[in-house]
């Protein structure tokens, strides 16, 4: 049975659309990746208790014991981008990785496929493109491996403490760093984004914890200085209520600061470490 987690868990109708739509997808990988298929895994969101379907996508990593041809990319990629059309707003985000990648971890990790809705229209325009360069390392994948560990739900196949090793904290903290490392020139852009991303980095490297952005932003209203209270409190009613929020510039930009420098110092201790998460 496939659950999930809403930010309203009243909206039976959302929950009936999500299911179905991860049935679908769920019973066509299985039908085009055969006897290659390991597992499918749902991580982010929809398994920590915020999903919003006007801010959130639908995070899934595939598992494959193989290199995928060509031609079956193709077939997958045409699947994925028709049960994207029917998803939410922010729709469907994918990697395909090799079973070899996952126990022993090996970062950066190499990804077979990727797809999100940012690189629909390149598929769409240039698929043979696509398919031939849609191929590489993702540092990202310690994160989403990571949450899976600790949070993601197994849609089919292999089950998660079977199939991934432990992240180390060094790879963890290392590619969490890469969503905030500019956030002081790209909070003005993103505040919502980045107040709550830059609260859950923390919390991790302070306490161990690997938190959504919505539980980020709880954990700073406990722990940072009341100052930035103001600007987390507006992060989350944008973030849980897609209410409209103000931001003090300068405020921000401080808070940006202030978050940066925590982060270093614990980041610089946790590579040091190098324990799993």
């Amino acid at each position: 049975m496939i659950m999930f987690f809403y930010a309203d868990p009243g909206e039976t109708g959302l929950q009936n659309k999500m299911k179905s739509l991860i049935e679908s997808f769920v019973k066509e990988t299985k039908e085009i990746l055969r006897d290659d298929l390991v597992g499918i895994y749902l991580h982010g969101s929809a398994v920590m208790g915020c999903y919003n379907p006007d801010k959130s996508d639908i995070d899934l990593i595939i598992v494959v014991k193989e290199a995928m041809s060509d031609e079956l990319k193709r077939a997958y990629m045409d699947m994925v981008v028709e049960l994207n059309g029917k998803a939410n707003a922010k729709g469907i985000e994918l990697s395909v990785v090799k079973q070899s990648v996952c126990k022993p971890f090996v970062y950066p990790t190499p990804f077979e496929l990727h797809f999100s809705i940012a690189h629909l229209d390149w598929y769409r325009n240039d698929p043979e493109d696509y398919i031939l360069k849609m191929k590489g390392e993702d540092k990202d994948l310690a994160a989403h491996f990571t949450i899976i560990n600790h949070r993601g739900k197994c849609l089919d196949g292999v089950p998660i403490k079977e199939l991934f090793a432990e992240v180390p904290v060094r790879d963890y903290a290392d590619s969490i760093w890469f969503d905030i490392a500019d956030a002081e020139e790209e909070i003005l852009d993103n505040p919502m984004y980045l107040i709550l991303n830059l609260a859950r980095v923390l919390a991790f490297l302070k306490d161990g914890l690997v938190l959504s952005k919505k539980e980020g932003g709880e954990w700073g209203l406990d722990n940072i200085p009341e100052v930035y209270h103001p600007l987390v409190q507006s992060a989350l009613k944008e973030y849980t209520e897609c209410a409209k929020a103000s931001y003090d510039r300068e405020l921000a930009k401080s808070y940006a600061a202030h978050m940066l420098e925590q982060i270093k110092k614990m980041k610089k201790d946790a590579i040091v470490v190098g324990a799993v998460v």
